[in-house]
């Protein structure tokens, strides 16, 4: 593996000391681009590196306080064929697919860089584009290839030949490693603790560790902070999570099942393949193995009997303990995938996207990171769990490289690199509609939240919609009137489904960045067009007076930005179980007004509320924040559905209560539906 990566000159072996991190919530920052800082970052990465190869220690076997083995691999930097000397910082990435394709993907990328290809590869298929043929979503995805995103998910060796030993570990009852697969319970982050405990003991390592993950290690690699472990002193999380029941698992009572039943199958089935690596390196342990495959015997499909539980049982008490425990606020699993973020107490970086399956919560983790804006650092693109939408990162005008900006974080806050890295703009966004801009707070002081009412007023702007009403600052509706929608599959080309499925279907336009195709399942309520760019900032409720036919339903709610060729691009959404509609007061937000910003709701199976076939009753529908820009001519839309399969599906007892019968907006001048929203402008009458 050694000759797969680039030759380059020698370093002075000297260990480097991560400073004491200290700073104000204020400052003066850069912007986007990084100003006078960036042409040192881009050096650190593109120039002459102090190693020239790698010496790799595969399969190696890591005992928990249980007993547990975990299995590692380690990658050192190498001088000419040869382990270097002296003690380096480390990065760790807590795997969960198995290491092994991560080893692969890794000697890949080494290798096409050693042939002096990656970079030129990269940049050719980033300017691929085939406009008008319908598919630009896909071309979103490859034009992200020259932006360093594939290094700064990857684990990429130049972080070797840049001075850190790299550490990549199956997490328990994964890959190769011993134990059963909790799926971010308290053990693992356990088990975390002691790697890193591990890791600052041993002769390679001068005690300071960084973690680092995309997606599944992302979350592994925020949730690494739980215990505060002394050699923690940095995290890198690309597309994670620190919420991930609120991003993903049951936001509003709607499971993301179109994510998760198929991740939930891969990550069941990559455990299955046994430790070839340890065969391979002669480090084959039979009695390990062998306890490995008792455990994969006793766990072999995590979770998916909960699954399926969930969506067989048709009451209450035909529920197991464990699902149960998803149902259950206060239960240990449930706790286990929100991570307590005020114990982040070490300099983090997160990457993510408005319509990322994880896109709902990284704008409260940023907030709610008790550290001063030097040491928190949030991009949010305007694009899905395939890459973000970071497209033309690294080209003029743009923010640095992914890479490049997360070797600049290690080298600051694990080697103690004087780079300016925490003068970063805090907050660098892709404005929905707009450009990508820098803010110090979000959300924006600037906007203003304002009620914006829902009317039966048609607006001549949604024919194809179930019904075409309007929206407008002040309440028109003069009687009441009953609108009704009915659960439909068009959301299956709709922006929510894109999310779900990491973007895939955004590769089409017309599903991806165009909701007239669901709209036709859906109510459609829009305003006039803003005369002036009219920024959106922050989270959004949507207040709806609804009826049922039945004990129960379901709602979804999307804002939309429609142009004035009428496409109707949607920039926010939420969904809410009709009977899980009770809110958490306390961890809640409301505007000045006493309105709701964000609601949050316990959603307890013992706290349902049945609803009464025929009586109306008023729904607080947290949509996700988003920081937008309304064109001059563009119009605000919010449409209303009564489904988005498959990116909620409520479990079966709740749909049986429903009925998946039609369900009524009812537009009531006594008791109003309207949208809560943060924005710099009125909307025109």
């Amino acid at each position: 593996m050694q000759g797969m990566v680039l030759a380059s000159v020698a370093l002075a072996g000297a260990s480097f000391l991560a400073p004491t991190a200290v700073g104000e919530p204020g400052g003066v920052f850069t912007g986007i681009e990084g100003g006078s800082h960036a042409a040192q970052w881009n050096s650190a990465l593109d120039g002459p590196q102090p190693y020239n190869g790698i010496s790799p220690d595969l399969a190696v076997p890591i005992t928990m306080s249980d007993g547990k083995v975990l299995k590692a691999d380690v990658i050192h930097p190498a001088r000419d064929g040869r382990l270097a000397d002296g003690r380096r910082p480390v990065v760790l990435q807590m795997q969960g697919y198995g290491k092994l394709p991560i080893l692969i993907g890794q000697a890949l990328l080494a290798s096409a860089d050693g042939l002096g290809i990656k970079q030129p590869l990269a940049e050719w298929i980033s300017s691929l584009n085939l406009p008008g043929v319908g598919v630009d979503g896909l071309f979103d995805v490859t034009r992200q290839l020259d932006a360093g995103v594939l290094e700064a998910a990857a684990q990429d060796w130049a972080l070797a030949e840049a001075g850190y030993t790299l550490v990549q570990v199956d997490m328990r009852g994964t890959g190769t490693s011993e134990g059963a697969w909790q799926v971010f319970g308290d053990r693992e982050k356990q088990d975390a603790a002691e790697v890193i405990d591990w890791i600052t003991r041993q002769s390679w390592s001068d005690g300071n560790v960084g973690t680092m993950g995309v997606s599944f290690t992302a979350i592994s690699a925020l949730e690494a902070t739980d215990r505060m472990p002394p050699g923690l002193k940095a995290v890198f999380a690309y597309e994670g999570s620190a919420d991930v029941f609120g991003d993903i698992v049951g936001p509003g009572g709607g499971v993301g099942a179109g994510f998760l039943i198929p991740w939930l199958l891969g990550v069941n089935a990559s455990k299955m393949i046994p430790d070839i690596t340890a065969l391979v390196v002669g480090k084959f342990d039979p009695a390990q193995q062998l306890q490995w495959l008792k455990d994969r015997i006793a766990n072999p499909l995590t979770m998916v009997d909960t699954v399926i539980n969930a969506y067989t049982a048709l009451t209450p008490d035909q529920l197991t303990p464990q699902t149960r425990g998803v149902v259950d606020p206060n239960s240990p699993f449930r706790q286990g995938l929100k991570a307590k973020v005020g114990n982040i107490r070490v300099p983090t970086f997160m990457v993510g996207a408005w319509f990322d399956i994880f896109g709902t919560t990284p704008t409260d983790t940023f907030n709610a990171i008790p550290l001063p804006n030097q040491q928190k650092k949030l991009i949010m693109g305007d694009g899905y769990h395939t890459g973000t939408g970071l497209a033309g990162f690294g080209h003029p005008g743009m923010p640095p490289r992914l890479n490049v900006l997360q070797r600049a974080w290690f080298d600051h806050w694990l080697r103690g690199i004087d780079n300016g890295i925490e003068e970063y703009a805090p907050l660098v966004v892709k404005q929905q509609g707009g450009g990508w801009t820098d803010l110090t707070e979000f959300p924006r002081t600037e906007a203003t939240y304002r009620r914006v009412y829902l009317n039966d007023l048609p607006s001549g702007t949604a024919a194809g919609s179930v019904y075409d009403g309007g929206l407008a600052q002040t309440p028109r509706q003069a009687t009441v009137r009953d609108l009704t929608v009915a659960p439909g599959l068009l959301s299956l080309c709709g922006r929510d489904v894109a999310r779900i499925t990491a973007g895939v279907t955004a590769f089409l336009d017309v599903c991806g960045n165009d909701s007239r195709v669901w709209e036709r399942d859906g109510l459609s309520f829009t305003s006039s067009p803003v005369a002036a760019a009219t920024t959106i900032s922050g989270p959004i409720n949507v207040h709806l007076n609804v009826v049922h036919d039945a004990t129960d339903g379901y709602w979804v709610a999307t804002v939309n930005d429609v142009a004035p060729d009428g496409t109707s691009r949607q920039i926010a959404g939420g969904q809410l179980a009709s009977s899980l509609r009770q809110i958490d007061e306390a961890a809640s937000k409301t505007s000045a007004t006493g309105d709701y910003t964000e609601p949050h709701y316990y959603l307890s199976l013992d706290r349902r509320q049945p609803t009464v076939p025929g009586e109306p009753v008023t729904l607080d529908i947290a949509a996700t924040p988003t920081d937008a820009v309304l064109q001059p001519g563009h119009r605000l839309r919010i449409d209303v559905y009564a489904s988005n399969f498959p990116k909620g599906v409520p479990p079966t007892l709740i749909l049986a209560d429903s009925g998946l019968r039609p369900e009524h907006v009812r537009l009531d001048p006594d008791a109003p539906s309207w949208v809560n929203i943060a924005l710099t402008g009125d909307i025109p009458e």
